[in-house]
């Protein structure tokens, strides 16, 4: 008799299967003989082997999975040297740049429990970020640019389904969350793969729209927020599918629901107010409250974890710009379900948000052209960072400002005008 986990009968393994299939064959687009990087946490294991099975079944070339541990996190917090948290496996993120380079796909699976540094001491989990961010930042630069083709997909962990569930018993919190991952991910219907073109397609047409709107700036309004983004020379609209420089064709998240592109790093104004909370690398921040003057954050309050909030925004002097603006509307399915997720992944595909940090190359009419100063030059933001956060509800309004100043209702009360 083999001793199967609770936690893992919780899971529905046919719809674990299909997640993974989804993983590699809409997420990716995984190619014959493409190597795949896959990054994820420790009890993400089993979508892992799913997944590596897909890929090799797809052709992948060779698939190297790397594993993240929450008590092995921990126990450097509780046991590590002071200096330790100025430091990062620069020597890791080196190799998956150059997997990168060489033509692999990246694949994180993301379930990290959200809360795992809320009680660690800020100073040392901001310079741990700094460190990490710094090091990651030429593997970043090849994700960001979409270089690539690349995807993130979720596992309930427990420690992050308690989270979620906090009332429930642990089997039943993890088969909830379960459960709405797959709903979500559009994995709990008979034909994921054409449920993807569907909505893909949908996406398309919001994206295409903006993009024939030509809109100078956005105005967001509602409790908390009055805020114009403007955006960059010659941005470009995208949303669901993208086409990486590799020319494959990629879904970089599961779930999604936005439609994006890049503002003006100069050219934002105003205050806005968060509409559900952060969760960043173990910590929660929550109530954001910032005001941009001239592209950038000039105050910034949040009611739980404002010291990393502040040392994020310290990382370099791009971390106070955006590099991104999303829509979503208030109905979209993952809001119409009522779980706040505490992860930016499904969250953000509650609402809409914005990113602090590195823009992506990608939301630029002929960006795969362009240099990084020619980027620069369009109002593209440069940073080592990049973290989204929400900022729409059912009580947010959003006008598209045309060059001459005449206004067009893009969203009101967090649907689409």
């Amino acid at each position: 008799m083999t001793f199967m986990p609770q936690s893992q009968n919780a899971v529905d393994p046919v719809k674990l299967e299909k997640l993974a299939e989804v993983a590699v064959k809409v997420g990716l687009r995984l190619q014959k003989g493409q190597d795949l990087v896959v990054t994820a946490p420790v009890v993400a294991l089993p979508l892992v082997r799913l997944i590596t099975k897909q890929a090799y079944q797809a052709g992948a070339g060779l698939v190297s999975a790397f594993y993240s541990d929450e008590e092995t996190t921990l126990s450097r917090y509780q046991y590590g040297s002071d200096e330790s948290f100025d430091r990062a496996s620069d020597w890791l993120y080196e190799g998956m740049a150059k997997a990168y380079a060489n033509g692999a796909a990246r694949l994180a699976v993301a379930g990290d429990n959200p809360l795992l540094l809320s009680e660690q001491d800020a100073g040392k989990v901001g310079r741990a970020n700094r460190a990490t961010s710094t090091a990651y930042k030429p593997a970043l630069e090849k994700i960001s640019n979409f270089d690539i083709n690349w995807n993130i997909v979720s596992y309930p962990n427990p420690s992050w389904a308690k989270v979620v569930f906090p009332d429930d018993p642990e089997p039943i919190a993890i088969a909830k969350l379960a459960r709405a991952i797959f709903a979500a991910s559009r994995v709990d219907v008979d034909d994921p793969i054409a449920a993807w073109a569907e909505h893909n397609a949908n996406l398309a047409k919001r994206s295409a729209w903006l993009n024939g709107e030509r809109f100078a700036s956005l105005h967001f309004k509602g409790p908390g927020t009055d805020l114009t983004v403007g955006l960059a020379d010659g941005h470009e609209w995208h949303g669901g599918a993208s086409t990486a420089k590799n020319g494959i064709t990629c879904n970089p998240n599961i779930p999604t629901e936005e439609v994006f592109t890049t503002p003006h790093a100069l050219r934002v104004e105003g205050h806005v107010s968060s509409t559900k909370p952060l969760s960043h690398q173990g910590t929660l921040i929550d109530n954001i409250q910032v005001r941009f003057e001239g592209g950038r954050i000039v105050e910034a309050k949040a009611s739980r974890g404002e010291e990393v909030l502040n040392k994020v925004l310290d990382t370099d002097e791009g971390a106070r710009r955006l590099g991104e603006v999303a829509l979503v509307p208030h109905s979209s399915p993952i809001s119409a379900s009522g779980i706040l997720f505490y992860n930016t992944l499904f969250d953000e595909n509650a609402s809409c948000h914005i990113a602090l940090g590195q823009c992506y190359s990608k939301c630029f009419l002929n960006g795969a052209t362009l240099s990084q100063e020619q980027i620069k030059a369009q109002g593209g933001n440069s940073s080592l960072i990049h973290i989204d956060w929400m900022i729409g509800s059912d009580k947010v309004d959003i006008d598209g400002l045309r060059p001459d100043g005449s206004r067009v209702a893009v969203m009101r009360q967090g649907e689409l005008a």
